[in-house]
């Protein structure tokens, strides 16, 4: 455990690194004084779209390990629970009528959307604390805000709000600021906090729900851990980055053969991994010799597709 988690720090450091330097325009990290003229490229534009990938690669990563602990199906995804498609939904609200032209109202509907999303999962589900009922609300809440989300686009009043807001739902790093980390970091931070006072618990959850009862763990309440912690971490990535699908799949099945099949100790591992991810990704997707940037969620979303198909295939030849 101790040697994975040096070890994705090491990795990390690399990541950090190339992310600092590459580009259209490479920047060698000696340019990294006040007198160079270079440094204003590092400081304004890479350091702090490095510092979100960080932040939104962890907590994406340790959101998708909480999921697949709490739901015991290693196929589950942040997406599941519909925070994102409305956290999604919100930030199209605000491209819709118009109120993106303010730093913190794109973010501020986001965040509002993601908590709708998530009240309204609290209330189907109830305080049963029911995965059937939690499972079918989340997919339930997906299809809506989905919906809701192409209903915008179709009726977007101009053909530049309709171009924004799909573009926007791509999902990218490209020009984020100081200002974009500033509103994510606390939210992520909080999150990442909530999620991980469930690791006890979800230790227990593996041993079935009888058994995780009689050591003294509450569904209902452990249910609005994971709720409330999805939300703020899902809720923040999308408000500064859109939509970045299956990081919260892949992460937790690379290390979960290196650190074990106990909920709690891929955790750590896997924040660290997200982390590691998003952040090469990021860099490689503005190394493509493309004439635009490709989009950072199509370049996950074409990585993430065929893993998920060799998943259930290596599913499938198990239950054979």
């Amino acid at each position: 455990m101790k040697r994975l988690t040096l070890g994705l720090i090491v990795l990390l450091l690399i990541a950090v690194a190339l992310s600092v330097a590459a580009g259209k325009v490479w920047v060698p990290l000696d340019a990294w004084t006040a007198d160079d003229p270079r440094s204003i490229i590092i400081v304004e534009l890479r350091l702090p779209r490095t510092v979100l990938a960080l932040l939104v690669g962890a907590a994406l990563g340790l959101s998708g390990a909480v999921m697949q602990g709490y739901l015991r199906n290693p196929l589950a995804d942040p997406g599941l629970f519909g925070v994102s498609s409305g956290a999604a939904f919100g930030a199209v609200l605000a491209l819709y009528f118009g109120y993106a032209a303010q730093m913190w109202l794109l973010p501020g509907f986001a965040l509002v959307g993601a908590g709708v999303t998530m009240t309204l999962l609290a209330l189907i589900a109830g305080r049963s604390g029911s995965l059937i009922l939690f499972t079918l609300g989340g997919m339930i809440l997906t299809s809506i805000t989905g919906s809701l989300t192409s209903l915008a686009i179709s009726l977007a009043p101009t053909p530049f709000v309709s171009s924004s807001i799909v573009t926007w739902l791509l999902g990218a790093l490209t020009d984020r600021s100081w200002d974009d980390v500033v509103v994510a970091a606390p939210l992520i931070a909080l999150g990442m906090g909530v999620l991980a006072m469930t690791a006890r618990s979800l230790d227990a959850l593996t041993l079935g729900e009888a058994a995780a009862r009689s050591m003294g763990v509450d569904p209902a309440r452990l249910q609005r851990l994971v709720i409330l912690g999805v939300a703020l971490t899902v809720g923040a990535s999308v408000a500064s980055a859109g939509i970045i699908g299956f990081v919260g799949l892949i992460v937790p099945h690379l290390v979960r053969p290196l650190a074990g099949n106990r909920p709690s100790a891929i955790l750590l591992p896997s924040a660290l991994a997200g982390a590691v991810l998003l952040t090469f990704a990021d860099s490689l997707v503005r190394l493509a010799p493309t004439v635009s940037e490709l989009r950072l969620g199509i370049a996950m979303s074409m990585l993430g597709g065929p893993f998920f198909l060799y998943l259930l295939i290596a599913m499938r030849r198990r239950l054979a």
